[in-house]
């Protein structure tokens, strides 16, 4: 495996965090960072797949097919957008 240097700067609490949990978990803070970087690539490139896959599979027309079997109703008092932010929103002027 080749490895490369990568100055980082963090700010001191993630710095002490990390390197808390490093401690934790037996390993040293560089083991640490590195693991935690390749888990994130991980869930990304995941993330990324499934949602390239479900949108390769999608049809022109699956929303609004979908969109018709919602009723027609008033929305939830929690879905209401409160006024004063609706008028912040230039999509729902």
């Amino acid at each position: 495996m080749s490895r490369a240097t990568y100055p980082l700067k963090l700010p001191a609490s993630i710095k002490a965090a990390a390197a808390r949990l490093a401690k934790e978990d037996g390993v040293s803070l560089n083991q640490w960072i590195a693991t935690a970087v390749a888990q994130k690539i991980g869930v990304v490139e995941t993330a990324a797949a499934f949602f390239r896959q479900r949108a390769g599979r999608a049809r022109p027309g699956d929303l609004e097919r979908i969109m018709q079997k919602v009723p027609d109703a008033p929305a939830e008092p929690e879905d209401i957008i409160p006024p004063d932010l609706a008028k912040r929103l230039p999509r729902l002027r």
